[in-house]
């Protein structure tokens, strides 16, 4: 039931933490990946689709996000950039837009208040908003919940707010169908179970969210190879894939997965299309 676009996507994600790039696995142990400003451009030039800024202890800390980072790294991309971190309200999605940014990402504001949602995209337009979804499995089973049969057994998929550090209880598949009814352009799903593991995508997570939305679905963590891009824009059934410490640490450039995909049939746009 997902809304599929005629061309998938491949956008790098900056995780911010205090003005610098950072990644680590399963949301911890941070360690440095560069100035985000430099990489902003890199991508840019390399042929990205979009580019997503996630400003990572904004809402641990309760704080807004870096602004004068923002405009940074808008000054020097070309292609859409999404911005989100510690936004909670109308106020600080216009700081954020008025900053540089395309498109504003939230999630622990979205859980604790759906009806941010609504306003949002009443105020900003359907297509400036993504609603980020941190998820994580769960093998106990419980009838509320929409159960998955996975090669490592029956599970559901757990919301988590705050960077990852926070369950809440919900049904990440059923939290995804409600933020698309309030209004989300756009979501942004990532599986804290694969995230910096470069082990691929959990391509279950992904594929029961794309099939019970009609919005895009962007999906994140556990890129590694250029075959876990095919998986998920395949199997997994996302519009579009994100990806941090492949791109960083120079595993693979972006035009040698979008190649890769080419090659294996998949539309994506080569760097003369853009």
């Amino acid at each position: 039931m997902n809304a599929t676009n005629s061309f998938k996507r491949i956008i790098p994600c900056l995780d911010v933490d205090h003005g610098k790039v950072v990644k680590g696995i399963h949301f911890v142990g941070l360690r440095d990946a560069g100035d985000p400003v430099e990489l902003g451009r890199r991508y840019s030039e390399e042929g990205a689709d979009e580019l997503v800024f996630l400003d990572i202890t904004a809402s641990p800390e309760k704080r807004k996000i870096l602004k004068d980072v923002v405009k940074a790294v808008a000054s020097e991309v070309s292609i859409p950039f999404t911005v989100g971190g510690g936004i909670r309200n109308a106020e600080d999605a216009e700081l954020v837009l008025s900053s540089g940014a395309d498109k504003i990402a939230m999630n622990t504001a979205a859980v604790e208040k759906p009806s941010i949602i609504r306003e949002l995209s009443d105020t900003f337009g359907r297509k400036s908003l993504v609603v980020a979804i941190d998820a994580k499995r769960r093998y106990e089973t419980n009838r509320e919940k929409t159960i998955v049969a996975t090669a490592g057994g029956r599970c559901w998929f757990e919301v988590y707010t705050y960077g990852g550090r926070k369950p809440v209880g919900l049904d990440a598949v059923r939290w995804a169908e409600k933020t698309a009814e309030l209004g989300a352009g756009e979501l942004l799903v990532t599986s804290i179970d694969r995230d910096g593991t470069e082990d691929g995508y959990d391509l279950e997570l992904t594929r029961v969210i794309a099939e019970h939305v009609n919005v895009r679905v962007i999906a994140s963590g556990g890129a590694g190879r250029p075959e876990h891009f095919l998986e998920v824009l395949t199997v997994g059934e996302a519009d579009a894939a994100l990806a941090a410490s492949v791109f960083h640490y120079n595993k693979f450039p972006i035009r040698l997965v979008k190649r890769f995909l080419k090659d294996r049939g998949v539309p994506v746009k080569l760097e003369s299309e853009h």
